[in-house]
C-alpha cells in the first residue's frame, strides 16, 4: 500500500515536470523561463545546453525511480538494467554536463551559481560511481551511490516544491527565494540520502 501511494505521488510530480518540459515545444529563445535569460541566449552554447538539459534530465526521473523496485529487479533484471543504462547515460552524457553549463549562468548571482555548479558536479560523480560499482559487481556500493545520485535527481522536483512553500510562507524577493532554493532544493535531499545510507550500513 505504501509503495503504491509513493508511486501515485511520484507520478503526479513527474506529470507536473512533464508539463514544464512541454512548454518548450516548439523551442524558442524567449519561451517560459528563457524570458528572463535574454542576457545569455546570444551565447552560442547556452540555448543548446538549456534544451539538452530540459529534454534529457526529465527522463532520469522515471528511469531512476524504477531502480529501487525490488520486485522489478528480481523478476525482470533485463528491464532493471535497461532502465539503469537510460538513467546513467542521460545523466553522464547530457543532464549533468548541460546542467553544469547553465548553472554557471544561474539567477541569483554567485551563491546560486555555486549551488547549481556543485549540484551538477556531484550529480555526475555519484552517477558515475554508481555505474562503476555496478560494472565491478560491487552492488552494495552501487546501491549507496545510486541513492545519492537519485537524491540529486529529485532536486528537479524538490527545488520547485520548496520555491512554492517559501514564497507562500514568507513572500521574499524573487531573487532571495531563488538563492535559498538553489541550495535547499538539493542539500536536504542529500542529507536524507545519507541518513538512509547510514541505516543501510548499520550492522
Amino acid at each position: 500500500m505504501l509503495w503504491w501511494s509513493l508511486l501515485l505521488v511520484y507520478t503526479f510530480f513527474c506529470i507536473l515536470m512533464l508539463g514544464i518540459v512541454l512548454q518548450y515545444i516548439p523551442a524558442g529563445p524567449d519561451t517560459a523561463f528563457l524570458g528572463i535569460k535574454q542576457d545569455y541566449i546570444e551565447l552560442p552554447w547556452y540555448l543548446p545546453a538549456f534544451y539538452i538539459h530540459v529534454f534529457t534530465a526529465i527522463l532520469a526521473l522515471p528511469a531512476g525511480f524504477t531502480q529501487f523496485q525490488k520486485k522489478l529487479r528480481r523478476k525482470h533484471p533485463a528491464v532493471h538494467r535497461f532502465n539503469g543504462r537510460v538513467y546513467v547515460f542521460m545523466i553522464l552524457l547530457f543532464g549533468a554536463p548541460s546542467g553544469l553549463v547553465i548553472g554557471v549562468y544561474a539567477n541569483g548571482g554567485v551563491s546560486s551559481q555555486i549551488a547549481f555548479v556543485l549540484l551538477a558536479m556531484l550529480w555526475w560523480w555519484f552517477t558515475w560511481q554508481a555505474f562503476v560499482k555496478a560494472k565491478k559487481g560491487l552492488f552494495r556500493a552501487h546501491r549507496i551511490f545510486m541513492i545519492r545520485s537519485f537524491a540529486l535527481t529529485l532536486s528537479a522536483i524538490t527545488l520547485r516544491a520548496w520555491k512554492y512553500v517559501i514564497v507562500a510562507a514568507f513572500h521574499p524577493h524573487p531573487m532571495d527565494a531563488y538563492r535559498i532554493v538553489a541550495w535547499l532544493g538539493w542539500t536536504l535531499n542529500l542529507l536524507i540520502a545519507e541518513l538512509i545510507i547510514y541505516q543501510i550500513r548499520r550492522p
